[in-house]
């Protein structure tokens, strides 16, 4: 079976092949590339969205879905826009039910992969921090004590930059709350690379490499300008097998390029 699903919107006339990273007869796990949103957006109907696009591949019975027999396709958690990673869709309203049980505990272990700007001094570190819709600014999360509902994130330093003032970090939200690890981060005193909904700025190679020239009639364009989170792995009990399911999604390539030149001069 292909391990690859062909997706294209004829409207804005882009298309992703985007990999299958774990699949059985109940559940279908995808690595949702960045710049991809995982469900409509109320005030834009019309922009691409992962689910309505496979929605309409199965209802045209592409090659993918038609191999399959697949009648039924639904996310059981969501991803933002600029998020990559692991995303598990159920392929059953009973399979979708049992999910969202499931990713209403803290039984599924998440774990995302982030660059911050910043140097936590703790190598390892927890945000509990009710959030809440921003009164004033929509689609902006913030703490709110006493009106936000509990949300609650570790975090784990896994690399250091220090002539950039960057941090490589393991996150694992332990609630699904929008915008949670972000928010979480900037509460921590911290932004996320390319994050400027929350005070994130793109990372830049000539302010990390010392003998950066750029070439006269060309302009510099940021290692990242999208928000650097990325859904690395997902583990969970199945909902139908009771078996331990453990997904696990490669960095993109961004990410690998970033990191690779922060180490190389940062």
């Amino acid at each position: 079976m292909n391990a690859v699903i062909k997706l294209s919107s004829p409207a804005t006339h882009e298309f992703w092949e985007i990999p299958v990273l774990f699949e059985d007869g109940h559940l279908l796990a995808l690595d949702k590339p960045a710049g991809l949103l995982t469900s409509p957006d109320r005030h834009d109907p019309q922009r691409p969205n992962l689910i309505k696009l496979l929605h309409t591949a199965i209802t045209e019975a592409k090659p993918w879905a038609r191999e399959r027999g697949l009648t039924y396709l639904m996310n059981a958690h969501r991803l933002d826009f600029d998020t990559s990673g692991v995303i598990l869709l159920a392929k059953s309203k009973p399979t979708l039910i049992a999910l969202a049980n499931l990713f209403g505990t803290d039984k599924p272990v998440r774990n995302y992969l982030t660059l911050i700007r910043g140097e936590p001094s703790e190598e390892r570190f927890e945000v509990d921090a009710k959030l809440a819709s921003h009164p004033v600014q929509d689609g902006l999360m913030r703490v709110d004590f006493e009106n936000g509902k509990r949300s609650k994130t570790r975090f784990e330093v896994l690399e250091k930059f220090p002539r950039s003032g960057n941090a490589l970090l393991k996150c694992e939200p332990l609630t699904d709350r929008t915008h949670q690890i972000r928010v979480h981060l900037k509460h921590a005193g911290f932004a996320v690379v390319g994050d400027q909904l929350y005070g994130g700025k793109p990372l830049w190679l000539s302010r990390i490499k010392p003998t950066y020239r750029l070439k006269p009639g060309h302009e510099e364009r940021p290692l990242i300008s999208r928000v650097a989170l990325h859904a690395e792995s997902l583990e969970l009990t199945h909902p139908v097998t009771n078996e331990v399911v453990a997904i696990k999604a490669e960095l993109p390539k961004d990410l690998k390029v970033a990191l690779k030149y922060l180490r190389q001069f940062a």
